[in-house]
């Protein structure tokens, strides 16, 4: 990935400076304090007597917010804890405490973000909605760096975290299913297609079937098409990381079923209804049918997570940067410039962690999110100069 430099922000002082003197300045725990000198920028000797005023500049307001107070209290008791862990001990060995720890941050920043998300809703005050934007991408940078780089899930293993990564968070799934079911009338509510395709790009597969069995029970005539595509969601094979089967079993019992699926589409099992038909196209893959999901997917790394649940379920590690930066290309298009979040995910995607940390020193607006990852990375021995090449 390029990297890009950007300039630092200018912070106008007022009132300092307006007679063309040189400022001083003295750092102090959060603030910095400048005031003008004697001494002119230009020309020598003395310019006479200084500014009175001492000015204040606070680079970073979230040390003074209650609730993030208590954010950083609390993460600084799971940093002293890391720090006790033995560094005589193999780095694999300690995977399990790494990946425990990562989880106790996150839990700690999703606590916060749920108590302002309470107070942005009760005062209304923009300052803290900014704030839970902040943590829900603090959260979701955090929680695939776990997978990509603590847990280091091998092939297999790593779409099932990649999928928990993208249902974590896009919760407004289960939101807009609770709103249909508890309807009136489930099946004619105007999202009742959206719940049932959002949890089959999720592969949700279960839920999904759920949903769809209220749209059978009242289509007698139509029972058997309905039957035929329960018989593929049910059947669709989920690797488990804990059973006996390997990843070749896995992969060939999964393209059996990918074979299936397309023999449905070919023989137009589905052309008496176009939202099965969708479904069924999604199944197979068809990139076409996936972007027409743009809406209900939401990210350019949904549209990733589902291209890979349905065209690569054994996705290895370094595969994954060709398919991240394929999908942001298809899903932002050529007149859409991506995000600094979108930048931070594609360099994590594509493992290179110079990249993460630099460029959310860039972003965010404090440092506390890249001082405690990067020193849990260290502890994990990630930060190896060669690791960074």
């Amino acid at each position: 990935m390029e990297e890009l430099d950007v300039e630092p922000t200018t912070t106008p002082i007022p009132g300092a400076g307006l007679k063309q003197k040189h400022l001083g300045f003295e750092w102090g725990p959060g603030d910095l304090l400048v005031y003008e000198t004697n001494f002119k920028l230009q020309g020598p000797g003395s310019g006479g007597s200084g500014c009175p005023f001492v000015h204040v500049v606070r680079r970073d307001e979230d040390i003074y917010s209650p609730i993030l107070r208590k954010l950083f209290n609390e993460s600084h008791h799971i940093f002293v804890g890391l720090q006790n862990i033995k560094d005589d001990v193999p780095s694999k060995n300690k995977k399990p405490q790494f990946v425990s720890i990562s989880k106790n941050y996150r839990s700690v920043i999703r606590a916060c973000m749920e108590e302002l998300q309470q107070v942005a809703v009760s005062t209304k005050d923009t300052q803290y909605s900014n704030q839970v934007s902040i943590l829900l991408a603090i959260e979701l940078i955090w929680n695939l760096c776990e997978v990509l780089f603590i847990d280091a899930a091998p092939a297999g293993s790593l779409l099932l975290h990649l999928l928990d990564w993208v249902r974590l968070h896009k919760a407004d799934v289960d939101e807009k299913a609770r709103e249909v079911l508890q309807s009136e009338s489930p099946t004619r509510h105007h999202a009742y297609w959206d719940v049932v395709m959002s949890f089959v790009l999720q592969g949700r597969m279960d839920e999904a079937r759920q949903v769809l069995q209220k749209q059978a029970s009242l289509q007698p005539a139509s029972r058997t098409t309905y039957q035929l595509m329960d018989n593929l969601l049910h059947k669709m094979p989920v690797f488990n990381p804990g059973g006996t089967q390997t990843l070749t079993e896995f992969d060939v019992k999964w393209r059996h079923w990918h074979e299936e699926c397309d023999r449905c589409l070919q023989d137009n099992s589905f052309a008496s209804n176009r939202h099965l038909e969708t479904i069924c196209k999604v199944l197979v893959g068809d990139e076409d049918a996936l972007l027409e999901q743009k809406e209900l997917l939401g990210t350019w790394y949904h549209l990733l997570i589902s291209r890979l649940l349905f065209s690569h379920p054994t996705v290895k590690p370094a595969e994954l940067h060709y398919y991240a930066q394929s999908s942001m290309d298809m899903f932002l298009e050529s007149h859409s410039a991506p995000e600094p979040l979108d930048s931070i995910l594609l360099a994590a995607f594509e493992f290179d962690l110079h990249q993460v940390i630099k460029d959310c020193s860039i972003a965010l607006n404090n440092w506390w999110f890249v001082a405690h990852l990067t020193d849990l990375l260290d502890h994990c021995k990630l930060l190896q100069s060669h690791n960074l090449q």
